[in-house]
Protein backbone atom coordinates (compact mmCIF):
# COMPACT_ATOMS: atom_id res chain seq x y z
CA UNK A 1 0.00 0.00 0.00
CA UNK A 2 2.83 2.09 0.81
CA UNK A 3 4.70 1.78 -2.37
CA UNK A 4 1.52 2.22 -4.30
CA UNK A 5 0.56 5.64 -2.48
CA UNK A 6 4.43 6.42 -3.04
CA UNK A 7 3.83 6.15 -6.94
CA UNK A 8 0.78 7.94 -7.19
CA UNK A 9 2.59 10.83 -5.32
CA UNK A 10 5.42 10.85 -7.54
CA UNK A 11 3.53 10.46 -10.79
CA UNK A 12 1.05 13.61 -9.64
CA UNK A 13 4.58 15.29 -8.73
CA UNK A 14 5.85 14.94 -12.58
CA UNK A 15 2.71 16.06 -13.73
CA UNK A 16 2.64 19.07 -11.79
CA UNK A 17 5.88 19.90 -13.15
CA UNK A 18 5.19 19.55 -16.32
CA UNK A 19 2.27 21.26 -16.33
CA UNK A 20 3.31 24.15 -13.74
CA UNK A 21 6.87 24.01 -12.97
CA UNK A 22 10.21 23.27 -14.57
CA UNK A 23 9.68 20.73 -16.62
CA UNK A 24 7.36 20.98 -19.39
CA UNK A 25 9.19 19.77 -22.44
CA UNK A 26 9.33 16.25 -20.94
CA UNK A 27 7.52 13.57 -23.65
CA UNK A 28 4.14 13.08 -23.71
CA UNK A 29 4.53 9.65 -23.95
CA UNK A 30 7.00 9.74 -20.69
CA UNK A 31 3.92 11.37 -18.73
CA UNK A 32 2.17 8.80 -15.73
CA UNK A 33 -1.37 8.31 -15.95
CA UNK A 34 -2.88 10.75 -13.43
CA UNK A 35 -4.27 9.08 -10.28
CA UNK A 36 -6.57 11.98 -9.46
CA UNK A 37 -8.49 14.60 -11.28
CA UNK A 38 -6.40 16.87 -10.33
CA UNK A 39 -3.17 15.44 -11.75
CA UNK A 40 -5.40 14.49 -15.02
CA UNK A 41 -6.18 18.20 -15.27
CA UNK A 42 -2.53 18.94 -14.93
CA UNK A 43 -1.74 16.29 -17.94
CA UNK A 44 -4.01 18.28 -19.80
CA UNK A 45 -2.35 21.16 -19.14
CA UNK A 46 0.84 19.92 -20.18
CA UNK A 47 0.14 18.13 -23.42
CA UNK A 48 -1.79 21.72 -24.48
CA UNK A 49 1.45 23.11 -23.88
CA UNK A 50 2.96 21.07 -25.95
CA UNK A 51 0.85 21.40 -28.54
CA UNK A 52 -0.83 17.88 -28.21
CA UNK A 53 -4.13 19.27 -28.71
CA UNK A 54 -6.15 16.20 -29.03
CA UNK A 55 -4.52 14.31 -25.99
CA UNK A 56 -5.49 17.05 -23.66
CA UNK A 57 -8.94 16.95 -25.17
CA UNK A 58 -8.94 13.61 -23.99
CA UNK A 59 -8.06 14.49 -21.00
CA UNK A 60 -10.47 17.08 -20.34
CA UNK A 61 -13.34 14.56 -22.03
CA UNK A 62 -12.89 12.47 -19.19
CA UNK A 63 -12.57 15.45 -16.24
CA UNK A 64 -16.45 16.80 -17.82
CA UNK A 65 -18.04 13.49 -17.07
CA UNK A 66 -16.14 13.35 -13.28
CA UNK A 67 -18.15 14.92 -10.46
CA UNK A 68 -15.74 17.34 -9.19
CA UNK A 69 -15.40 20.42 -6.79
CA UNK A 70 -17.13 23.44 -8.18
CA UNK A 71 -13.24 25.07 -8.52
CA UNK A 72 -11.65 22.41 -10.34
CA UNK A 73 -14.42 21.77 -12.75
CA UNK A 74 -14.20 25.58 -13.33
CA UNK A 75 -10.37 25.17 -14.40
CA UNK A 76 -11.07 22.20 -16.20
CA UNK A 77 -13.83 24.56 -18.74
CA UNK A 78 -11.11 27.60 -18.26
CA UNK A 79 -8.31 25.24 -20.00
CA UNK A 80 -10.81 23.90 -22.66
CA UNK A 81 -11.28 27.59 -23.38
CA UNK A 82 -7.98 28.40 -23.52
CA UNK A 83 -6.81 25.40 -25.88
CA UNK A 84 -10.01 26.77 -28.34
CA UNK A 85 -8.30 30.62 -27.88
CA UNK A 86 -5.12 29.20 -29.00
CA UNK A 87 -6.31 28.72 -32.25
CA UNK A 88 -8.33 31.33 -32.83
CA UNK A 89 -11.58 30.24 -31.56
CA UNK A 90 -12.36 32.90 -29.24
CA UNK A 91 -16.11 32.64 -29.60
CA UNK A 92 -16.19 29.31 -28.91
CA UNK A 93 -13.31 29.53 -25.97
CA UNK A 94 -16.03 32.22 -24.02
CA UNK A 95 -18.52 29.79 -23.95
CA UNK A 96 -16.10 27.23 -21.91
CA UNK A 97 -15.48 30.79 -20.05
CA UNK A 98 -18.56 31.70 -19.20
CA UNK A 99 -19.03 28.24 -17.43
CA UNK A 100 -15.68 28.59 -15.58
CA UNK A 101 -17.21 31.80 -14.43
CA UNK A 102 -20.46 30.24 -13.16
CA UNK A 103 -18.91 27.49 -11.77
CA UNK A 104 -16.31 29.31 -9.59
CA UNK A 105 -18.95 31.40 -7.72
CA UNK A 106 -19.82 28.13 -6.10
CA UNK A 107 -15.97 27.51 -5.05
CA UNK A 108 -14.93 29.28 -2.08
CA UNK A 109 -11.40 30.96 -0.73
CA UNK A 110 -8.64 31.02 -2.51
CA UNK A 111 -9.89 28.02 -4.89
CA UNK A 112 -12.95 30.61 -6.03
CA UNK A 113 -10.02 33.06 -6.08
CA UNK A 114 -8.13 30.64 -8.97
CA UNK A 115 -10.94 30.13 -11.01
CA UNK A 116 -12.82 33.34 -10.90
CA UNK A 117 -9.56 35.15 -11.76
CA UNK A 118 -8.96 32.12 -14.80
CA UNK A 119 -12.20 32.30 -15.93
CA UNK A 120 -12.39 36.40 -16.14
CA UNK A 121 -9.51 36.67 -17.74
CA UNK A 122 -10.16 34.13 -20.34
CA UNK A 123 -13.29 36.05 -20.86
CA UNK A 124 -10.91 39.21 -21.63
CA UNK A 125 -8.93 37.25 -23.79
CA UNK A 126 -12.06 36.01 -25.35
CA UNK A 127 -13.68 39.61 -25.68
CA UNK A 128 -10.28 40.80 -27.25
CA UNK A 129 -10.12 38.22 -29.59
CA UNK A 130 -13.59 39.23 -30.87
CA UNK A 131 -12.97 43.15 -30.94
CA UNK A 132 -14.53 43.93 -28.26
CA UNK A 133 -11.76 46.07 -26.36
CA UNK A 134 -14.00 47.72 -23.96
CA UNK A 135 -15.40 44.40 -22.67
CA UNK A 136 -12.21 43.02 -22.27
CA UNK A 137 -10.95 45.96 -19.98
CA UNK A 138 -14.13 45.57 -17.67
CA UNK A 139 -13.43 42.04 -17.05
CA UNK A 140 -9.64 42.59 -16.49
CA UNK A 141 -10.86 44.98 -13.98
CA UNK A 142 -13.01 42.05 -12.15
CA UNK A 143 -9.75 40.27 -12.22
CA UNK A 144 -7.72 42.62 -10.36
CA UNK A 145 -9.00 42.47 -6.93
CA UNK A 146 -8.83 38.87 -6.73
CA UNK A 147 -5.19 38.45 -7.39
CA UNK A 148 -4.07 38.77 -3.87
CA UNK A 149 -5.72 35.73 -3.00
CA UNK A 150 -5.09 33.56 -6.25
CA UNK A 151 -1.85 31.86 -7.00
CA UNK A 152 0.94 34.15 -8.40
CA UNK A 153 0.87 32.60 -12.05
CA UNK A 154 -2.83 34.92 -12.39
CA UNK A 155 -1.39 38.04 -11.88
CA UNK A 156 0.70 37.02 -14.73
CA UNK A 157 -2.11 35.68 -16.72
CA UNK A 158 -3.50 39.14 -15.85
CA UNK A 159 -0.59 41.41 -17.53
CA UNK A 160 -0.32 38.71 -20.48
CA UNK A 161 -3.97 40.05 -21.46
CA UNK A 162 -3.27 43.95 -20.63
CA UNK A 163 -0.53 44.13 -22.63
CA UNK A 164 -2.09 42.37 -25.18
CA UNK A 165 -5.20 44.98 -24.94
CA UNK A 166 -2.92 47.51 -25.16
CA UNK A 167 -0.99 45.87 -28.23
CA UNK A 168 -4.38 45.71 -29.95
CA UNK A 169 -5.43 49.73 -28.86
CA UNK A 170 -2.10 50.58 -30.74
CA UNK A 171 -1.32 51.48 -27.18
CA UNK A 172 2.49 51.63 -25.00
CA UNK A 173 2.51 47.67 -24.08
CA UNK A 174 5.89 47.21 -22.76
CA UNK A 175 5.02 48.31 -19.08
CA UNK A 176 2.94 44.90 -18.17
CA UNK A 177 4.33 42.66 -20.32
CA UNK A 178 7.77 43.24 -18.56
CA UNK A 179 5.70 43.41 -15.46
CA UNK A 180 4.37 39.95 -16.52
CA UNK A 181 8.28 38.81 -16.87
CA UNK A 182 9.53 39.46 -14.02
CA UNK A 183 6.74 38.07 -12.11
CA UNK A 184 7.16 34.78 -13.34
CA UNK A 185 11.03 34.89 -12.74
CA UNK A 186 9.44 33.83 -9.45
CA UNK A 187 7.41 31.40 -10.69
CA UNK A 188 8.64 27.22 -11.23
CA UNK A 189 6.86 27.32 -14.32
CA UNK A 190 9.00 27.85 -17.53
CA UNK A 191 6.07 27.95 -19.78
CA UNK A 192 5.11 31.41 -18.09
CA UNK A 193 8.61 32.82 -18.25
CA UNK A 194 8.65 31.77 -21.91
CA UNK A 195 5.37 33.12 -23.18
CA UNK A 196 6.05 36.52 -20.83
CA UNK A 197 9.41 36.85 -23.07
CA UNK A 198 7.40 36.20 -25.84
CA UNK A 199 4.85 39.01 -25.11
CA UNK A 200 8.12 40.94 -24.33
CA UNK A 201 9.06 40.93 -27.59
CA UNK A 202 5.73 41.80 -29.66
CA UNK A 203 5.45 44.94 -26.93
CA UNK A 204 9.14 45.90 -28.27
CA UNK A 205 8.20 45.40 -31.70
CA UNK A 206 5.14 47.50 -31.82
CA UNK A 207 7.95 50.24 -29.86
CA UNK A 208 9.24 50.67 -33.37
CA UNK A 209 12.48 48.55 -31.45
CA UNK A 210 12.43 45.91 -34.51
CA UNK A 211 16.39 44.40 -34.25
CA UNK A 212 15.85 44.45 -30.36
CA UNK A 213 12.61 42.30 -30.98
CA UNK A 214 14.44 40.38 -33.47
CA UNK A 215 16.90 39.34 -30.78
CA UNK A 216 14.78 38.60 -27.88
CA UNK A 217 12.90 36.30 -30.41
CA UNK A 218 15.85 34.20 -31.62
CA UNK A 219 16.43 33.61 -27.81
CA UNK A 220 12.87 32.78 -27.55
CA UNK A 221 12.99 29.99 -30.23
CA UNK A 222 15.82 28.13 -28.35
CA UNK A 223 13.72 28.11 -25.27
CA UNK A 224 10.99 27.08 -27.08
CA UNK A 225 12.74 24.51 -28.64
CA UNK A 226 14.76 22.85 -25.75
CA UNK A 227 11.12 22.86 -24.25
CA UNK A 228 9.25 21.70 -26.92
CA UNK A 229 6.64 24.41 -26.57
CA UNK A 230 5.28 24.03 -29.74
CA UNK A 231 2.59 26.30 -29.86
CA UNK A 232 4.67 29.23 -28.49
CA UNK A 233 7.58 28.43 -30.84
CA UNK A 234 4.92 28.68 -33.92
CA UNK A 235 3.93 32.16 -32.36
CA UNK A 236 7.72 33.22 -31.74
CA UNK A 237 7.80 32.24 -35.51
CA UNK A 238 5.01 34.49 -36.85
CA UNK A 239 6.76 37.16 -34.68
CA UNK A 240 10.10 36.29 -36.54
CA UNK A 241 8.78 36.40 -39.92
CA UNK A 242 7.61 40.26 -38.78
CA UNK A 243 10.53 41.97 -37.42
CA UNK A 244 13.29 40.33 -39.81
CA UNK A 245 15.79 43.24 -41.38
CA UNK A 246 16.12 40.91 -44.16
CA UNK A 247 13.80 39.45 -46.38
CA UNK A 248 15.48 36.16 -46.54
CA UNK A 249 15.33 35.85 -42.77
CA UNK A 250 11.72 36.75 -42.73
CA UNK A 251 10.79 34.18 -45.51
CA UNK A 252 12.58 31.24 -43.52
CA UNK A 253 10.83 32.69 -40.23
CA UNK A 254 7.12 32.08 -42.16
CA UNK A 255 8.61 29.01 -43.45
CA UNK A 256 9.42 27.45 -39.97
CA UNK A 257 5.72 29.27 -38.88
CA UNK A 258 4.10 27.08 -41.59
CA UNK A 259 5.74 23.69 -40.65
CA UNK A 260 5.21 24.39 -36.88
CA UNK A 261 0.89 25.02 -37.88
CA UNK A 262 1.32 21.47 -39.87
CA UNK A 263 2.29 19.76 -36.82
CA UNK A 264 -0.19 21.17 -34.48
CA UNK A 265 -2.62 19.97 -37.02
CA UNK A 266 -1.20 16.58 -36.57
CA UNK A 267 -1.55 16.67 -32.77
CA UNK A 268 -4.97 17.60 -33.33
CA UNK A 269 -5.17 21.57 -33.55
CA UNK A 270 -7.75 22.62 -35.58
CA UNK A 271 -6.53 26.36 -36.13
CA UNK A 272 -9.70 28.92 -37.12
CA UNK A 273 -9.66 30.14 -40.21
CA UNK A 274 -10.23 33.87 -41.48
CA UNK A 275 -13.66 32.42 -43.73
CA UNK A 276 -14.82 29.88 -40.03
Amino acid sequence: MHTAASSADIGSEILASTAFGPAPGRAAAQLPEPADPRSRWHRAVALGGQGHYAAARADLRVLARTRLDPGLASLIESTTGSLLRQLGWHGAAAANDGRAARLACAATGAARAEALADAYTGLAADALGTGRLTLATRLLGRVEPLLDEAPARARVRWHWVRAETALARGEFALDDATRAAALAEDLPSVRHRVKSALLVAAATAAAGELAAAARLAEKIDSECRDNALLPLRWACAMLRAGVAAEPPAAAAAAHEAADHAARIRSLGGDFRSPHR
